[in-house]
């Protein structure tokens, strides 16, 4: 197997141990506000791609995400097996000429697009949306302007999608079960961007593992292109 191809099976399968390990809280917090099944799809849906991507001769990037995606779209339930499932079958085209950071960031971008056309969710949705939008933006931006290496970009998307898992506790949720709710909605933190903040976690700490990097990089979202306000003052 190659390196890259070992990488990404590792990561579905930390993905996967991650998300059994938090089976009960993703539970709950969908049991406040929907219907109480997205921690027990996750964690079967994600066992089940672990299993099938262990199993896989040989395989590039592209077809260990492919046959994790199809795996998640007919073992998880509900909406979830769509947009988590789905969308990671059609953005994994992207990584066909391997991992770098240009297919990285083109991969982040299709399967944001992908799961906001399925879930025809925006910011302030409440929904994985607001974890993915934010992180997605990061990702690209630290890459493609602060000329970042990919780990460190990955490093500070996850800030910003937890940012964004907290920024879905005050509001009202306009899309899903949750949207039934109404008002009642509020206070309540969204288990998918939860569990979406959860996989690039493991994304994370996979990629940290597998490439040569000094330290593991701090999760901050801070970007080095804009100063901070002393800086600004003076100038």
């Amino acid at each position: 197997m190659s390196d890259e191809g070992a990488a990404v099976v590792a990561a579905v399968q930390a993905i996967a141990e991650r998300l059994e390990a938090e089976r009960s809280y993703l539970t709950d917090l969908d049991s406040a506000i929907g219907d109480a099944d997205h921690g027990g799809n996750m964690a079967r849906g994600w066992s089940a791609a672990a299993e099938k991507v262990a199993d896989l001769d040989d395989p590039d990037p592209a077809t260990v995400v492919k046959t994790a995606g199809k795996t998640l779209l007919s073992e998880v339930g509900g909406a979830s097996g769509p947009l988590y499932g789905g969308s990671l079958v059609f953005a994994s085209q992207e990584l066909d000429g391997g991992i770098t950071a240009e297919t990285a960031v083109a991969f982040a971008e299709t399967y944001l697009e992908k799961v906001q056309d399925r879930g025809d969710a925006s910011v302030g949705d409440k929904t994985m949306v607001d974890a993915l939008v934010p992180a997605v933006h990061t990702f690209k931006k630290s890459v493609e302007t602060d000329d970042l290496p990919p780990v460190e970009a990955l490093a500070k998307a996850v800030a910003a999608a937890e940012r964004g898992v907290d920024f879905t506790v005050p509001i009202r949720a306009s899309k899903g079960r949750a949207s039934y709710l109404g008002w009642r909605s509020v206070g309540h933190q969204d288990p998918g961007a939860t569990s979406t903040l959860y996989i690039m976690e493991e994304l994370l700490d996979v990629a940290t593992e597998h490439v040569d990097v000094a330290e593991t990089p701090a999760v901050d979202a801070t970007s080095p292109t804009v100063p901070d306000g002393e800086e600004a003052a003076e100038d």
